[in-house]
């Protein structure tokens, strides 16, 4: 079945240049999420392996920090042609293994190389200083230098352009890293692995390891070789790596949950609205941390919205994503679609009214079908959680100043989007959302020159933009004294 894709599925670990089987020899299947067979097995190593890994990391880190950022930036290059050479087997993989479109998937490949080129720039780029010195016989420099070892800790949802943001920044810094995919969806990242041995990364520069979550996690953050924890998941994850990683007091990025607001006022575009409206909701079968989890619509044109939102929703053609002309692929597992249930009974049961969708899709399995909710209220349970599901719960506002308090009504923030036509609100409703990412007539924001990530217990850091290479540097102040003059 996966013709194009047998060279990248590499059903083991890579440490120190080698691949290698877990110590105890145990394994974790992976399925696929449109059909439940088994795709292959992945070692299921812990704290030694994931000692050994680290360790084979900081004896590359000693001479890896020593290549040039002109050395690091040609591999990276590399890299990012080795990517773009090899797209649609790389898709080919990531839909096998996580369900998306091969649409969405080519287009997440393509972003994972583009984030890679851009910290191949960016990586020689990172500027010091030379301050004026308040001695005269005294010259002050500042420099950057890279952090150490890197743990990168990646989601299911995005498993190839969430490792790049993290690995193109790192290894552009000159860090070496240690890699833990999800055991969803480890393919995308082994596959990593193999091109960057193909196109020159020393050994140990990249290690990848799978397995048991809590004993990778555990030594990663406790392990005082380990410089730096850069995550992507959810918020109560997150916190727990950030406490843990507190011991050692180590460098930290998060990238953590949403609860993304849509806002469209009446003076909106409405066309644009729902056209945007689809793309920030149904990427990725809404399995996004920046996917719109709750719509408020201006009363005058709520209905004629809910309408037309529905009547796209519609349409969408769901299926495997190997097939072709698919656009919602399953869900992750049949618990994501068993939650998703959830969300929809809870709304019913609270007055709301499924205008498309509802149900689990026919296909059965964890397929759900694209879903509209109007009437929503702020009791229901999307108001505060996160969907991670193909539903769109729409509620009604009245004023511009009650649309801002119920967007800002969560812990989170990460992405946020809105609809108007008019500039001057759209200055103060951009300058009212308390969000990290502010999407104005638009539905999809991401880009590698722009800093991806939250504010609030959506997280801390940056990824992308010249921001996203700084969490991977050490600044160091130099004074040199005795100089005579």
């Amino acid at each position: 079945m996966l013709q194009k894709t047998s060279h990248f599925m590499r059903q083991a670990n890579l440490i120190n240049g080698e691949w290698v089987q877990a110590d105890s020899g145990q394994t974790i299947d992976v399925t696929n999420p449109a059909n439940g067979l088994k795709i292959g097995t992945v070692p299921k190593a812990g704290a030694a392996e994931t000692r050994r890994a680290i360790e084979a990391a900081h004896t590359a880190f000693l001479t890896w920090r020593k290549t040039s950022a002109l050395e690091r930036s040609k591999l990276l290059r590399k890299l990012h042609d080795a990517i773009m050479d090899n797209q649609d087997a790389l898709a080919e993989l990531l839909t096998t293994e996580q369900g998306k479109s091969l649409f969405e998937s080519r287009g997440e490949v393509g972003s994972s190389a583009a984030y890679v080129l851009w910290f191949a720039e960016e990586g020689r780029r990172t500027y010091g200083d030379v301050v004026p010195s308040p001695w005269a016989d005294r010259r002050i420099m500042v420099t950057k230098e890279p952090v150490g070892v890197v743990a990168a800790i990646t989601p299911w949802n995005f498993p190839s352009s969430m490792l790049a943001r993290k690995l193109g920044p790192a290894l552009a810094a000159g860090c070496t890293a240690v890699v833990k995919p999800a055991t969803q969806t480890p393919y995308s990242a082994l596959a990593w692995g193999a091109l960057a041995e193909e196109v020159g990364f020393p050994k140990g520069v990249v290690n990848i390891v799978t397995g048991a979550a809590g004993e990778i996690g555990d030594e990663l953050c406790f392990n005082p070789l380990v410089k730096k924890i850069t995550f992507t998941g959810s918020t109560p994850v997150g916190k727990m790596l950030i406490e843990k990683s507190a011991k050692t007091v180590k460098k930290v990025s998060m990238e953590l949950g949403g609860n993304a607001p849509f806002i469209v006022f009446d003076d909106a575009n409405l066309d644009r609205a729902v056209e945007g409206a689809i793309t920030a909701k149904f990427r990725n079968s809404g399995q996004t941390c920046v996917c719109t989890n709750r719509f408020f619509v201006q009363a005058g044109i709520h209905d004629t919205f809910v309408e037309r939102l529905a009547a796209a929703t519609a349409k969408l053609k769901v299926g495997s994503g190997l097939e072709d002309g698919v656009q919602q692929g399953p869900l992750i597992d049949e618990k994501a679609a068993l939650k998703t249930a959830e969300f929809v009974a809870d709304a019913k049961a609270k007055g709301g009214k499924v205008e498309t969708g509802g149900k689990p899709h026919a296909l059965g399995g964890s397929f759900f079908e694209p879903t509209v909710i109007s009437g929503a209220t702020p009791d229901m349970m999307f108001m505060k959680e996160e969907i991670f599901g193909p539903v769109a719960p729409v509620f009604k506002f009245e004023t511009e100043e009650e649309a801002v308090r119920l967007a800002n009504d969560t812990e989170f923030g990460l992405a946020c989007y809105f609809y108007t036509g008019d500039l001057g609100r759209a200055f103060r409703v951009m300058e009212g959302l308390k969000y990290g990412m502010v999407g104005i007539n638009e539905g999809l924001i991401t880009t590698p020159e722009a800093p991806f990530g939250g504010v609030k217990e959506s997280g801390l850091g940056k990824e992308g933009g010249h921001q996203g290479i700084e969490d991977y540097l050490d600044t160091k102040y130099v004074c040199i004294g005795g100089l005579g003059l």
